[in-house]
């Protein structure tokens, strides 16, 4: 038998866990209930629980890193921010901290003298919408903004994604949600496995280290132009949906401007 202290606490948590059960019954019983003013029981049975069932599978399989090969490319990349940050020091005639917001501003429009393109509270603005209208003043923009590329690529992608490998299975195993979005797709996070960049080379260098198993492979499938059909189903659109079967692919959405 628990005493003193010991057995207040269990006595709370037994308190506690029966306020769960009985406040979660008693949403169920709400949730249910307006799920069926709006007609939508059915989804919830026959797609958004069975989803559940899947998504945790997902989270449980994990996808396999190779953690060498990703370590290999960090490397590359260190390498590759050390000698571009050389090359901008000697650009701006001294050493400075490119990071470093205040000081980027310092040496781009005080000391070269680059025109400003906006400025806030705290001093000279150097996003990126502010360095590309800069990039013909000078080469020193092209060489800050692959820096910065090149930083967020091995702090986000690189060194963030390792914290997140699994020691015993090797694997990335991501939490996947289905009721975040307000869109309702699916979502990532720990970490966001949807934003790894594939625009650029460097970018698909991240997404090649994750692995399928020996003897099987990935499958990348998508809807084509889901957002279109389903506006056209909605709205009962005659000239979409005629449009629809002639054409699987749109190459852009002004296909529908004389609609």
């Amino acid at each position: 038998m628990p005493s003193g202290e010991e057995g207040v606490n269990q006595k709370d948590n037994q308190q506690k866990y029966a306020l769960y059960a009985y406040a979660i019954s008693q949403i169920r019983k709400i949730t249910l209930k307006q799920l069926e003013e709006i007609g939508a029981l059915e989804l919830f049975y026959q797609i958004d629980m069975p989803t559940i069932e899947v998504l945790s599978n997902m989270q449980w399989n994990g996808m396999y890193v190779d953690e060498e090969e990703l370590s290999e490319f960090g490397k590359e990349l260190t390498q590759k921010l050390e000698g571009i940050t050389q090359i901008i020091y000697e650009m701006a005639g001294e050493e400075f901290n490119i990071n470093s917001t205040k000081q980027l501003g310092e040496i781009l429009f005080e000391k070269m003298k680059l025109p400003v393109i906006k400025k806030t509270k705290s001093g000279y603005s150097t996003d990126v919408d502010v360095l590309e209208k800069l990039k013909r003043e000078d080469p020193i923009i092209e060489q800050i903004l692959e820096y910065r590329q090149l930083m967020k690529l091995n702090s986000t992608y690189v060194e963030g994604l390792k914290q997140y490998i699994n020691p015993k299975t090797k694997r990335i195993h991501s939490f996947f949600h289905q009721t975040i979005t307000a869109t309702g797709r699916i979502s990532s996070t720990e970490p966001n496995l949807q934003n790894i960049p594939t625009r650029f080379e460097l970018g698909k260098r991240v997404r090649k280290v994750f692995k399928p198993e020996k003897g099987k492979v990935y499958v990348d499938a998508d809807y084509s132009q889901i957002e279109l059909r389903v506006l056209a189903h909605i709205s009962n659109d005659e000239h979409m949906i005629r449009s629809l079967p002639r054409r699987a692919r749109y190459p852009q959405t002004s296909s529908f401007q004389s609609v």
